[in-house]
């Protein structure tokens, strides 16, 4: 049979994480390439009880198609947890935040729109945004978040300008109060939406991040919140808070793609969050992430061959790295591997104009041994690569991941 595929399937492409996670199965590999929240942190006996108590007070309502906008319970949860006043009835729940991202994508995005995203930014949103058919533009970014005068250069006809201003993956980096400020304001006078994507948000090691951009203008943005990074990704649960305007045709596309997230899946996260669950559990999920942070730092300090930089994230998951000139971290992926240590190649972060010098490293799901023994493989394939450097004295203390540099 010969099937004709849609041109919009042409554009699909496999994501290069997971393919890059296959390499994992190799027996012995130290893993810093997946952006996976470690099961540590996952709270196996508060679902077991959530589960017993949902089927047994409300199973044959939790197994059940639901509502497509999704459990109201959960709804007025998420209303609640934000930090502006947000009517529930503009919550979406989704089926993990990156469905959001295929919904917007879907409703707001033609053939040949043009999208502007920071440079570098999630692959997973380029993945959702590639099949409509878009022009993406990246935006020159520094280690403050986005260039406003590159921003404003770029604006004419964009659809919005997807933002991840929190912990940003892949680099790690949090925008200020001074950038988020001027920003809201840009983006108000150039009449330009925002999407905003905060996976790691609460995942704050020292300070909590600034007020959200869509606190400040709830009109002129689309929210997109994930349950993935503070309970469990196997859920399958994120959310989308989006103006009354919009709110109808993502609802619709939701409709068509799977008319409704896991009710059962919705019921056993409210079970859990009520009563306060998420203050006392994230700041556990904190403490562990910035030991392991620390752990990397010291380690990349230690082992790493001078000309190589790298940043200090203040929360999240992700270190960003920048290999000295001439190098290129695909070329340095196989060696890495013969060591039994794997990353991710920066290039894939990249909407253009991709700077094959840089890497992500997660440091979440490794424990302080494997984090050391890791690094210290890496830094031996660099010096394998680069053989005339000697050790880096210390750690830089901002990221290299300005579009130019």
């Amino acid at each position: 049979m010969n099937w004709t595929q849609a041109r919009r399937a042409q554009k699909m492409n496999p994501s290069v994480i997971r393919e890059i996670l296959k390499l994992t199965e190799k027996p012995g590999i130290i893993s810093f390439a997946g952006g996976l929240p470690s099961p540590k942190t996952f709270p196996v006996s508060a679902f077991s009880a959530a589960c017993e108590k949902v089927l047994r007070e409300d199973g044959p309502a939790a197994l059940q198609y639901a509502a497509s906008e999704g459990y109201a319970p959960l709804r007025q949860m998420v209303a609640d947890m934000l930090p502006w006043t947000v009517d529930p009835a503009l919550v979406l729940i989704t089926t993990g935040s990156q469905q959001g991202l295929d919904l917007i994508a879907k409703v707001l995005i033609d053939e040949g729109s043009r999208v502007l995203v920071e440079t570098p930014t999630y692959v997973g949103a380029l993945q959702a945004f590639t099949p409509m058919e878009p022009d993406i533009v990246g935006v020159a970014s520094d280690d403050g978040g986005v260039d406003l005068a590159d921003l404003a250069a770029k604006a004419a006809g964009a659809r919005f300008f997807y933002v991840l201003p929190n912990f940003q993956n892949p680099t790690g980096r949090t925008m200020p109060e001074e950038r988020r400020a001027a920003l809201s304001q840009e983006a108000a006078r150039l009449n330009l939406p925002l999407v905003e994507d905060n996976p790691y948000g609460e995942l704050w090691f020292d300070t909590p991040p600034p007020l959200p951009l869509t606190a400040r203008n709830p009109e002129g943005c689309i929210y997109l919140g994930s349950f993935s990074k503070v309970l469990a990704p196997g859920l399958r649960l994120g959310f989308v808070v989006a103006p009354a305007s919009l709110f109808p045709k993502l609802l619709q596309a939701k409709q068509a793609a799977d008319l409704h997230s896991p009710g059962f899946n919705q019921r056993l996260v409210a079970e859990v969050m009520k009563d306060g669950f998420l203050d006392r559990h994230v700041p556990t999920i904190r403490t562990l992430y910035k030991s392991q942070r620390d752990a990397m730092l010291a380690a990349m300090t230690h082992e790493m061959p001078e000309g190589v930089t790298w940043n200090t994230p203040a929360g999240g998951m992700f270190l960003w790295v920048r290999l000295p000139e001439g190098m290129s971290a695909i070329d340095l992926l196989p060696r890495a591997v013969e060591r039994n240590v794997a990353f991710v190649p920066g290039w894939a972060f990249y909407a253009d104009h991709a700077d094959a010098r840089t890497l992500r490293l997660s440091f979440v799901t490794s424990s302080v041994a494997q984090i050391n023994i890791g690094i210290a493989a890496l830094a031996a394939a660099i010096r394998e690569m680069q053989p005339d450097r000697p050790l880096a004295s210390a750690a830089p203390a901002t990221p290299a991941v300005a579009a130019n540099a």
